[in-house]
């Protein structure tokens, strides 16, 4: 009994403490820190010392899964990030808590300006109004019809979420 007792003490611990890394993380601070996993394109769960925590990529929206395009995103995701050391730039927190946040690939790259080049994704403009170096990226992979821009009409994730 005494080491489930201890078991669920030391869990307790562990949450606060990831809780208190997240809180503490402020806009403009950078944390270099290890992916653990890749939820979707646009999603992934990183690791530091002392804390766990799931982090929005700023300034883009990916398919869905189940969109067109969706697994590609994913796979682009976490072949550049899986079990790497990556550096993020803290903007905010979403509504679900998450760490929304530019996301620096070893090789120096930005992840969201890859993925867009890439055409694996929407520049997210309700969230980034003013980057206009996302918004030329995705005009840029519109034109030359890379990835999703490749279909006539890609559903935007926040219009087939809507519709879900």
């Amino acid at each position: 009994m005494n080491s489930k007792r201890s078991y669920r003490k030391h869990i307790a611990i562990a949450v606060a403490v990831s809780a208190a890394i997240v809180v503490s993380l402020r806009p403009n601070d950078s944390i270099t820190t290890t992916v653990i996993y890749v939820s979707d394109g646009d999603t992934i769960q990183v690791n530091t010392s002392s804390s766990v925590f799931k982090v929005r990529i700023y300034g883009i929206d990916c398919p869905e899964k189940s969109q067109p395009y969706g697994p590609e995103a994913r796979s682009f995701t976490t072949a550049q990030t899986l079990g790497k050391s990556v550096t993020l730039r803290i903007h905010d927190k979403d509504r679900y808590g998450r760490i929304i946040a530019s996301v620096k690939l070893p090789n120096g790259d930005d992840l969201a300006e890859s993925l867009l080049k890439n055409g694996l994704a929407w520049w997210y403009r309700q969230y980034a109004p003013h980057n206009w170096n996302l918004s030329n990226l995705e005009v840029e992979a519109r034109n030359k019809k890379v990835g999703l821009w490749s279909k006539e009409s890609p559903v935007p994730p926040w219009i087939f979420r809507a519709e879900k």
